[in-house]
């Protein structure tokens, strides 16, 4: 007790040490932002835990207040009670996989001459009617009740297969014992989020895209990285994931108005990692303080949404909003657990550190802006980079990289530059039946990296610059 004591001290030390927060954030706590899987993937919803935070699953309201204080992977189910349906904390099946344990009851040889050619779909089969089972409702059954007594009064089930068994029973148990799995916001879990809800909001970047993209930028902690973020913030909060509140990230954009990077608000990162988000001006990076270029300023996607010159909704805030929950962008879940005032993400960056920037140069490059002209971004950018630094560059297709990369070939300004194309195949991990799943995605996008080197032609970022 008292080893598990001091090491306990010394975590709180070395947590107000780096100016995290003393309060365990492997728990969910009040203010955070959490993903709700519910079934299995079918529905992903994310939210703000607070007091009023609540979640519609079918056509029940259940109030999201007990999942506070539960660690992010805990598993709940939809019940009924005195005071309406609540979600309840289950400990996961020590059963494992329903078709082991059927096997194991029957054996391979029952298995062998079992099939599905006599059963005839016509509604015949269930003697429990749509009434029996709201008198078991009303009686305060559980969902797995209902889903056992539809199983013992189907005259049909004890003919299907062990396969057949087990899609009957979790099509029950969806629609009569909804699961809710609490999974922590990260890289991999917003991304993927996006990309099977919508996509087109992050410019169709898939989770091995993305972190392809950060290992070719070479991002890790004690990094000065240079990011062109037209992605809502994806990229943004996945290098500052990744820095850890070791380094700075400097969100850089063209013209007057921020690019918005509203999804850095899902990751619950901490006020000290916060801190080191940054947002500066390509004019007040350019060591020759030139204008933007035309391609930039003539975007008309560089206005933040929500701004006076647009009106159009947050991207991220609709995927929130999914019908029954949405995420406060007034509000910051690091607040609750330092009593301080959260530090926002994205603050404008001090005359000091872009000094230092622009004498040093950036140590990483990394450019997602589909719908902006690359071939010009990286002729305006790459002079900021440091020498021998590397830079990796995203966009949904081909043809813009390979112009790109024959631009950068004939300037001579990188070298070990390659086009890459994730290649990512998913598989279903079942017992007796693994294989590649059905439906998957082939298109991943595509990466041009390489690594910034001295024209010898030139004496510098200047000469370089104005080549």
């Amino acid at each position: 007790m008292e080893e598990e004591k001091l090491t306990g001290s010394e975590e709180t030390s070395a947590a107000k040490a780096n100016g995290l927060s003393e309060v365990n954030r492997a728990v969910a706590w009040d203010g955070c932002s959490v993903l709700l899987d519910i079934n299995d993937g079918d529905r992903l919803v994310f939210s703000r835990l607070s007091p009023s935070a609540s979640i519609k699953i079918g056509n029940k309201k259940c109030s999201l207040r007990p999942l506070v204080g539960c660690p992010f992977g805990s598993l709940f189910t939809v019940e009924t009670g005195p005071s309406g349906p609540h979600l309840s904390r289950s400990a996961p099946s020590s059963t494992g996989n329903c078709v082991e344990e059927i096997s194991k009851d029957e054996g391979q040889s029952v298995n062998e001459i079992r099939d599905n050619r006599s059963l005839i779909d016509n509604n015949t089969a269930q003697s429990l009617s749509s009434e029996d089972i709201e008198a078991m409702r009303s009686e305060g059954a559980t969902g797995d009740e209902i889903v056992k007594a539809l199983i013992d009064n189907s005259s049909t089930f004890e003919k299907k297969t062990v396969f057949s068994q087990e899609k009957y029973k979790l099509k029950k148990q969806k629609k009569y014992a909804p699961k809710v799995l609490l999974r922590r916001p990260s890289m991999r879990s917003i991304c993927e989020t996006y990309f099977k809800k919508h996509p087109q909001r992050t410019g169709f970047m898939r989770v091995d895209t993305l972190s392809m993209l950060l290992s070719m930028a070479n991002v890790g902690p004690y990094s000065d990285a240079l990011v062109l973020d037209k992605l809502g913030g994806l990229v943004v909060g996945s290098v500052a994931e990744r820095v850890g509140g070791t380094g700075y990230i400097c969100s850089t954009y063209f013209g007057t108005v921020p690019y918005q990077i509203d999804i850095v608000r899902m990751f619950n990162l901490s006020s000290d990692v916060c801190a080191r988000i940054l947002q500066a001006p390509f004019s007040d990076l350019s060591p020759l303080q030139n204008a933007p270029s035309e391609c930039a300023m003539s975007d008309p996607s560089d206005v933040r949404p929500g701004s006076p010159e647009t009106a159009q909704p947050d991207p991220s805030n609709e995927l929130l909003q999914d019908g029954d929950s949405l995420l406060d962008s007034r509000d910051n879940g690091d607040d609750t657990l330092t009593g301080q005032k959260p530090v926002k993400p994205g603050r404008k960056a001090p005359p000091e550190i872009v000094k230092s920037w622009k004498d040093n140069g950036f140590t990483s490059l990394i450019i997602a802006a589909p719908e902006m002209d690359v071939e010009s971004l990286i002729m305006d950018l790459l002079p900021l980079l440091a020498y021998s630094a590397p830079f990796a560059i995203y966009h949904q297709y081909l043809q813009p990289l390979a112009t790109c990369m024959h631009k950068l070939q004939a300037s001579k300004m990188a070298i070990g530059m390659q086009i890459s194309e994730p290649w990512l195949r998913e598989y279903q991990v079942l017992p007796s039946r693994t294989h590649p799943h059905m439906q998957m995605n082939a298109f991943g996008g595509y990466i041009l990296s390489g690594i910034r080197i001295s024209n010898s032609n030139t004496g510098g970022v200047i000469e370089d610059k104005a080549a």
